[in-house]
């Protein structure tokens, strides 16, 4: 009974795998570029100051209102980004337009501003690694509720992977600690077991984290017979569920008023809380006008201090902490899966982790093609099937890759005044993705996985080159300036193409596998069993 269940159960962890491995693998590789977005976002915008220059919050804010009054005096929301360390290196702007018509979108913009002079600075147009963060969730020329339901189905396939892959292995801790190289089905079995264990925990966190970001979407049915359908009920859920304090949003009362002095505004929150993190300016200029400072480091719960001041029926300050047990909870469930509460060493962590659960669902990939292949070598039978997903295989473990560095190529090499500059990055991503998944269709498996590996290995190593060539934000510049956000983008960038070409080399001098190398791999196998 045991053996038939376990069995059931490898299947299960098998075609859980397969089926949706190559979107797992993009969604793993892209949401783990973005634990360090910020610092991929300061390496594709090289006109940014290589050292920022000091200045104090209550400056900061006074020259963004300044200009917020200047470029958009009518809008209905101002948003102010002081610097505040890693996420908001420089004085940032945004303000939002009323929209027209009820439901429409309104139109937005925003600038940086420059330290020493306060006036607006203009950065090449460029996705960053913002973009790659986005898609993982949102896949990129999708709208959001598709790739929503794509995501949340991979994601389910994911989970039910892990419990079942954990079922499947009785002795998981002496899997973790087994690695026997160059005997073919095993040695890829060894590194998906060891990829697998080693950051369970964290494989684990983060497919059941991402679930709870789109519950929402599953359990609208739910939220329907509890709330009602119509668009005041499902506006009530929202209050409930987004907004902690009811009522916190007024309307335009039409009525000109000056904007109340922020600067003690702004000692009040930095002395209850900490630093400044954005003050937000609801109705500006208006007798209803709201005001609110975040201020303090972002915690697990995602939860920073935010002081509300509002002068509709005379001066007040709200502070506010009143969220529900639940909805702490699920905040500190969505903020373990974005790693924004993170230090540096934990950051690296969940980074390097990521790495290897994208690893992992690789190896998983290549395994299931090797035990086929060895199988039908055996019977001398070809196999369409195998052949798709050998292909597939390598356009996607090595061809994605690739394709992301294609996106930092074109980052450098487009020209900074080109208009869709941004959009075209990500063509480029997905172009250069799309002919490697072609390349393994005209060429042997073995030779298209060796080019594609040394491709991958001259598009990272050369990135710092490109940089030094096209820049002046290149190591020489950047380390002496202890600038580690800059430097460490090359530097990983290097490794990635150091252990590229480490694989491509190793590759190449293993001779090509034989009946009579099969038959020795089959032998060796046969030694390792345990006896019954």
């Amino acid at each position: 009974m045991k053996v038939a269940f376990r069995q059931s159960m490898a299947w299960l962890h098998t075609w859980c795998g397969v089926l949706v491995g190559w979107a797992l693998f993009f969604i793993f590789l892209t949401g783990t570029a973005g634990y360090f977005d910020t610092e991929i976002d300061r390496w594709m915008q090289p006109e940014r100051p290589l050292v920022a220059e000091a200045m104090s919050t209550a400056d900061a804010v006074a020259s963004a209102v300044r200009r917020l009054q200047q470029t958009s005096p009518e809008a209905a929301r101002w948003l102010i980004l002081p610097p505040s360390g890693r996420e908001n290196p420089q004085l940032r702007i945004v303000w939002n337009a009323y929209p027209k018509k009820r439901g429409e979108r309104a139109a937005s913009g925003g600038e940086y501003l420059d330290a020493v002079t306060r006036e607006p600075v203009t950065y090449r147009r460029t996705g960053g690694g913002q973009l790659l963060y986005r898609m993982h969730y949102r896949l990129h020329y999708m709208s959001r509720g598709p790739a929503a339901w794509i995501v949340g189905v991979c994601t389910m396939f994911m989970l039910v992977a892990i419990v079942t892959g954990v079922i499947v292995h009785r002795k998981i801790f002496r899997d973790f600690f087994t690695f026997r190289p160059g005997i073919g089905q095993r040695s890829w079995l060894d590194a998906h077991n060891m990829l697998a264990v080693l950051a369970l925990p964290f494989h684990a966190m983060i497919t059941y984290t991402g679930l709870v970001f789109i519950m929402y979407l599953y359990m609208a049915p739910l939220i329907a017979a509890t709330y009602g359908m119509s668009e005041q009920e499902r506006k009530s859920y929202v209050d409930v569920m987004f907004s902690s304090t009811p009522g916190a949003a007024t309307v335009r009362a039409g009525v000109a008023t000056p904007l109340p002095a922020l600067a003690p505004l702004l000692s009040e929150a930095e002395r209850q809380w900490g630093p400044i993190r954005s003050v937000t300016i609801r109705h500006p200029g208006d007798r209803n006008v709201q005001v609110f400072i975040e201020a303090g480091e972002q915690t697990l719960s995602r939860s920073v201090g935010e002081l509300r001041f509002d002068i509709k029926n005379g001066v007040r300050l709200l502070f506010d902490d009143d969220r529900s047990m639940a909805k702490t909870t699920v905040d500190a469930l969505l903020g373990l899966h974005e790693g924004l509460f993170a230090g540096p060493l934990l950051r690296w962590l969940y980074f390097v982790s990521g790495l290897m659960g994208t690893a992992m669902i690789g190896a998983g990939l290549v395994l299931w093609t090797v035990k086929r292949r060895e199988r039908l070598a055996r019977d001398d039978k070809p196999s369409f099937g195998l052949g798709l997903v050998e292909q597939l295989n390598i356009g996607t473990i090595v061809g994605l890759p690739v394709a992301i560095a294609a996106y930092f190529w074109a980052n450098r090499l487009i020209p900074s005044h080109f208009a869709e500059r941004a959009a075209w990055e990500a063509n480029t991503l997905f172009i250069v993705w799309a002919l490697l998944l072609l390349h393994p269709i005209v060429r042997p498996v073995r030779r298209a996985w060796i080019e594609q590996l040394g491709l991958a290995a001259a598009a990272y190593a050369l990135l710092p080159a490109l940089n030094a060539i096209t820049t002046d934000r290149h190591l020489g510049a950047s380390v002496p300036a202890g600038q580690w956000d800059l430097a460490g983008f090359d530097l990983v960038m290097l490794a990635f193409g150091t252990i590229f070409a480490v694989v491509a080399w190793r590759l190449m001098r293993r001779a090509p596998v034989t009946a009579a190398g099969r038959a020795r791999s089959y032998t060796a196998l046969r030694h390792l069993r345990p006896a019954k």
